[in-house]
């Protein structure tokens, strides 16, 4: 993997320090697209079409991204290399959208299945899977895209897994959050789920976890869509304290783990209250509860952190990009979210200069290419070519931005 024009950033940063030319390579760790209903079709299974075609005459899409004209952003290489490189993107990282056969929403959101849905929707995933295996591969180079399994099954993911590093998806797996109150699966931190993180250490296929998963279900009440998205943070930061303070990075020490789309700014304090819930374990008590000391993880939260956990920044604010200085500058991954409605694109020169006012060449460079190098295997010098025409330049990165943008519809612009 080539990986020039490094600078570090910490412990686990790339080394070769050096700044950019006179345009950045911009790496977008966070892009979602998926198949038409048509197309996932064909990558199904033959014994399951004739069911899928009764699926398909009963499901209508709620998502404004997935609807008319704009849907097409999701699988069209043309409009999508256009509208990417026109937002100043050259490559991505692809998690999955649109609506996989037999699911009951967006690939993203859909709860994990209960035992009597799981065999129609391993289908539709892995129809997805593939479909998205070969969307890559016309742009292996500058696309990293990746599987998505389920734990239901472990064996069932361990397949996928093979299969996906076989097929070149070097983006990894999404692994989903389980809900609290989901009936039949076991947390992630499970010592079940260990074949599963085992495999991907051994392989060193990246683990990825994605914002919009692991909620409860509210129900059908007028508020509970307020509450999805009120708490939808809360259930985003949740596996950060799991894979740590469950031991999962103790016993795979190599495990690369990227969470991606829920932020950075609240880190710092959530690894300062893990670091400081290890010190207490290690006295052997927090105030009333007692802990068996010799059972605390040899390690701090936050060196965990250090070592195995990356942040994929999705439309940072500048509360997300002064964070970057105390997660450390080389786990911190810039991502547009495109073609999400939340998404900076096709602003997200005007958002990254309004959060990042005063850093360096040296750290944009680590932001926005250099850690997705270490993580995903994007290779500079093959993307070369690609910044040379479509990357902004760094004098214009350098200048101020206020304001919002006439037609801008991301909380870019908003928060502080």
């Amino acid at each position: 993997m080539s990986t020039t024009n490094q600078t570090p950033g910490g412990p686990g940063a790339p080394s070769a320090p050096g700044a950019p030319g006179d345009r950045y390579t911009l790496i977008s760790a966070d892009t979602h697209a998926g198949g038409s209903v048509a197309d996932y079709r064909l990558y199904l299974e033959s014994r399951y079409r004739d069911e899928f075609d009764a699926w398909r005459g009963r499901y209508s899409n709620p998502f404004r991204d997935l609807q008319g004209d704009g849907r097409t952003r999701n699988w069209d290489d043309d409009r999508r290399w256009h509208d990417l490189e026109a937002d100043g993107t050259v490559a991505e990282v692809i998690f999955p959208n649109t609506v996989p056969p037999f699911f009951p929403t967006g690939i993203v959101i859909a709860r994990p299945p209960l035992a009597s849905e799981y065999e129609l929707r391993w289908a539709g995933i892995k129809a997805h899977n593939r479909w998205m295996a070969d969307f890559c591969a016309r742009a292996p180079e500058r696309r990293a895209g990746m599987a998505q399994i389920f734990l239901n099954d472990v064996g069932d993911a361990l397949g996928e897994i093979r299969w996906a590093k076989e097929a070149g998806l070097r983006g990894g797996v999404l692994v989903p959050n389980i809900p609290p109150d989901h009936p039949e699966l076991k947390p992630i931190y499970h010592p079940d789920y260990d074949p599963i993180w085992a495999l991907c250490q051994e392989l060193e296929v990246t683990v990825n976890s994605h914002s919009g998963t692991g909620l409860p279900d509210y129900g059908t009440h007028d508020f509970a869509m307020t509450l999805w998205v009120l708490e939808t943070p809360f259930f985003a930061h949740r596996p950060l304290g799991f894979m740590i303070m469950g031991g999962v990075f103790e016993r795979f020490p190599d495990l690369k783990f990227v969470m991606t789309e829920s932020g950075c700014a609240w880190v710092p304090e959530t690894l300062a209250r893990l670091d400081g819930l290890h010190g207490a374990m290690k006295a052997g008590r927090s105030g009333e509860v007692g802990f068996d000391s010799s059972a605390a993880l040899p390690l701090k939260p936050s060196e965990y952190f250090d070592r195995n956990v990356w942040i994929g920044v999705s439309f940072p604010s500048p509360r997300d990009a002064k964070a970057r200085h105390k997660i450390g500058v080389h786990k911190f991954m810039w991502g547009n979210d495109y073609p999400h409605n939340e998404g900076s694109a096709p602003f997200s020169k005007e958002a990254i200069r309004r959060s990042f006012l005063g850093a360096t060449p040296e750290e944009m460079h680590t932001v926005f290419a250099l850690n997705a190098c270490q993580v995903y295997g994007f290779e500079l010098d093959k993307l070369a070519p690609h910044a040379a025409h479509a990357g902004p330049t760094v004098a214009e990165i350098a200048e101020p931005y206020e304001g919002v943008p006439a037609g801008a519809t991301s909380p870019a612009f908003y928060q502080p």
